[in-house]
């Protein structure tokens, strides 16, 4: 299979900050930049995948980029690279969005802004990551995990 690289089109971001990809007429929106090798190649092997895991794009390296491409993919990775994990959701002030959710996470305690409903993305079956209202993305790795409080809780914006 042989992947699609970035030989024509444009990177840039929508009118809600997602990455989006436009080529010819067509356009996908809500793009996340995957490192392949983020410790042994940080700057080689980068996918743009969908919401549902779907690679849109391969970048075989950012240095073969536009200055303006690689840096849209850098500030998207940059955004991505302080990722906590939430162990417990502890309350949230509303079952509507804008909501505060109070968290526990392998960093710590804290409190997180949901501002809407498609900010919770699924990654896979069992893996969220969860977009704060500040520009956080926080990491729910086993729904299977969470005990029944928090499972119960975060039933209501699933």
């Amino acid at each position: 299979m042989e992947r699609d690289t970035i030989t024509n089109g444009q990177l840039s971001r929508d009118a809600f900050g997602r990455l989006q990809l436009a080529r010819g007429h067509a356009v996908v929106t809500g793009l996340t930049p995957v490192r392949n090798f983020p410790i042994t190649a940080p700057q080689e092997g980068i996918s743009l995948v969908d919401a549902e895991g779907k690679e849109h794009l391969w970048v075989e390296r950012l240095d073969d980029l536009s200055a303006d491409m690689r840096s849209v993919i850098e500030e998207e990775l940059a955004s991505r690279e302080f990722i906590p994990e939430i162990l417990r959701i502890r309350s949230v002030s509303s079952f509507a969005t804008p909501s505060q959710w109070q968290v526990s996470t392998d960093r710590g305690e804290t409190m997180l802004l949901l501002k809407a409903e498609e900010d919770i993305r699924r990654l896979s079956a069992t893996t969220l990551l969860i977009a704060d209202g500040h520009g956080i993305q926080f990491l729910l790795r086993n729904l299977s995990a969470l005990d029944k409080g928090s499972r119960k809780l975060l039933d209501h914006f699933l």
